[in-house]
């Protein structure tokens, strides 16, 4: 019992060092957002999206809009060493700079970054995928999630950013995955803007 108590304490050192690495990193790139006006989803909408990933514990995820890394980051660093996020960023030079910053933070899960157009890119991947963070072209949400909708599962989750601020842009998006039947979805207010949580059913 002893041995098991101590390995548990170790591990969990292990665990803390992770994140106390990963949270730092999360801190500095706030900053740098703040300072140049970058659209990082932020503190208040990023507990949420941890809450989400900590309680789906998804082994698979597809992120579109990767920008510097944030979210990245963030739902990384809430997953297992055998998960996997694939994330992809249509600017070279900020594809660059998040995985600069997903390094440094090194969280357990590996994080695969691809440089290039969602549209173009979602149709070569390979898989399935048990949760899909939307972060990009607004006008586009429904075109990436169509594109996604043969790689998920019964139960899979689709979280999109900026549904209260950007809603008209994302009425088509909105529309469907709330009244197609093929989704569970609701609204979630953050601050003054907000994140639609739907589920694969």
């Amino acid at each position: 019992m002893q041995q098991s108590d101590e390995a548990l304490r170790k591990q969990l050192a292990v665990w803390w060092a992770i994140w106390n690495k990963a949270e730092v990193v999360l801190r500095e790139i706030e900053k740098r957002a703040n300072s140049e006006f970058l659209p990082i989803v932020g503190p208040e909408k990023g507990q949420v999206i941890a809450e989400t990933i900590r309680k789906a514990k998804p082994k698979r995820v597809l992120e579109v809009g990767t920008l510097i890394g944030y979210s990245a980051i963030l739902m990384g660093k809430e997953l297992d060493n055998d998960a996997q996020v694939i994330t992809i960023e249509i600017h070279a030079e900020e594809a660059e700079t998040a995985e600069e910053n997903i390094r440094k933070a090194d969280i357990p899960a590996k994080v695969e970054v691809i440089t290039g157009d969602a549209i173009q890119v979602i149709p070569e991947l390979t898989g399935c995928f048990d949760f899909v963070f939307i972060d990009a072209e607004k006008t586009e949400y429904l075109d990436y999630l169509q594109l996604v909708e043969d790689k998920l599962r019964e139960g899979s989750i689709i979280v999109a950013d900026n549904a209260g601020i950007f809603a008209n842009q994302m009425k088509n998006y909105l529309d469907y995955v709330r009244t197609s039947g093929k989704y569970r979805s609701k609204y979630v207010p953050v601050g003054v803007d907000g994140i639609e949580i739907s589920v694969k059913t």
